[in-house]
């Protein structure tokens, strides 16, 4: 059932899969353990620095939603040195993370369940205002039939998900490049996409790519159930920028590991051009849409990550569309 899907082999437990940084390249699937402090040992003589910084994502007001800004996962050893200091702890990695970037994108839970204490957790290391988005299982998504996705979409809210609490953003479903759209059987799935669990209201998203879905049919089904679709700044996955929901999601996967800010300053200045445009209820008119119509315009939040192959550069060039976006 899941032999369509090449992404197993290509992600880690957080994160997309690295670009190999020759014979060294090193890849760890950890999905984060609490650090015992906040202060570390980063160089000598200077025993108790605080690396924590005054970071502000773009924040609500009356007339734009908060934007959120961050990379997939946070145990990556080539951000070693690179991203996080030379003698930060693994065990500090998140609540470092955390420090400098305002959303991650979680992808253990693509791969399996994860522990309610680990929910816990991760949300206890970051802080107030950081959103975690959450990929939906695999086990859901992967199937031939998605009207029979049910019991994998409780199974995966009973495993603990809404212990993130408030540091709980969008729940990422995401489908295989070689899944085609069928109208009726996904408009099954998204039915049995759950709208509240224990009074809490919950948000989905889906990512297709495959180039099927990029008819007016899927847009008004999306519309519907007031679900949004991923935008895919991609190479061969369809680029869709219509707004279907009252939140937008952004994955940005074109960013280049040799520009030490991942993208070009021109590119990052339009691409924080666009998050507060779409922030503010309005539409870039420099993607590719696949409807005419267009939606109410209200304040939106938006999410957007980083995620390229390589992802070295990726919490560079989120930190430089943070810094843009205030």
């Amino acid at each position: 059932m899941f032999g369509a899907e090449n992404e197993l082999k290509q992600q880690s437990c957080q994160g997309d899969r690295p670009k190999a940084l020759g014979a060294r390249a090193e890849r760890r699937a950890t999905c984060g353990i609490r650090p015992p402090a906040l202060l570390f040992d980063i160089s000598p003589g200077k025993r108790e620095r605080d690396w924590r910084v005054s970071k502000s994502s773009g924040r609500a007001s009356a007339t734009a939603g908060n934007i959120y800004i961050g990379v997939g996962g946070w145990t990556f050893a080539p951000w070693r040195g690179v991203f996080y200091p030379e003698k930060l702890t693994q065990a500090k990695e998140l609540e470092y993370a955390a420090s400098k970037l305002t959303s991650i994108e979680i992808n253990g839970t693509y791969y399996g369940s994860q522990k309610p204490e680990s929910f816990r957790k991760w949300a206890r290391e970051v802080p107030d205002g950081f959103v975690f988005s959450v990929k939906g299982p695999r086990f859901a998504t992967n199937r031939r039939v998605l009207a029979e996705a049910g019991d994998s979409i409780k199974r995966f809210y009973d495993s603990g998900v809404l212990e993130l609490g408030d540091r709980l953003g969008p729940v990422l479903w995401q489908f295989a490049p070689t899944k085609k759209f069928d109208e009726a059987d996904f408009g099954k799935f998204v039915e049995l996409l759950p709208r509240k669990q224990d009074g809490r209201a919950l948000r989905h998203v889906v990512e297709v790519r495959h180039d099927s879905f990029r008819v007016p049919s899927f847009i008004a089904l999306l519309r519907k159930f007031d679900i949004p679709v991923v935008f895919a700044e991609h190479g061969s996955y369809p680029a869709i920028a219509d707004v279907t929901g009252d939140f937008v999601y952004a994955r940005l996967q074109k960013g280049n590991d040799e520009i030490k800010t991942c993208y070009p300053p021109k590119q990052l200045d339009a691409w924080a051009k666009r998050l507060q445009m779409w922030a503010s209820g309005g539409e870039p008119d420099d993607l590719p849409r696949v409807d005419a119509g267009k939606p109410k315009k209200a304040p939106r939040d938006v999410f957007a990550y980083v995620i390229h192959e390589g992802k070295v550069r990726a919490p560079s060039g989120a930190m430089e569309l943070i810094e843009r976006v205030k």
